[in-house]
């Protein structure tokens, strides 16, 4: 006798709006040199902090979807800090 298969989880909308999230900090991120005169390793530093970010959040997609909406969040928080430490401190402005 085999024993019966064990239910998948359901996918919680959480960690789908966390991906919809994680698109639109990629094109905040990514317009950075568009928005303020800042080096090119800038724009690479935080697109690979991004990337790290998108690894996190496609291993917690189904174990902490809640965690996935965060993510964009951290993200967003730090381009903001990065823009305005860099435009008083280094003139990107």
């Amino acid at each position: 006798m085999t024993a019966a298969p064990t239910p998948r989880p359901e996918a919680s909308p959480w960690a789908f709006a966390g991906m919809v999230g994680m698109a639109g900090a990629f094109f905040l991120l990514a317009a950075t040199p568009t928005i303020l005169d800042a080096p090119w390793w800038v724009t690479a530093l935080l697109l690979a902090a991004w990337a790290v970010a998108l690894y996190f959040a496609c291993s917690w997609f189904v174990r902490r979807p809640r965690a996935v909406v965060v993510l964009p969040l951290v993200l967003a928080v730090c381009w903001f800090a990065v823009v305005l430490l860099g435009a008083r401190f280094l003139d990107w402005a």
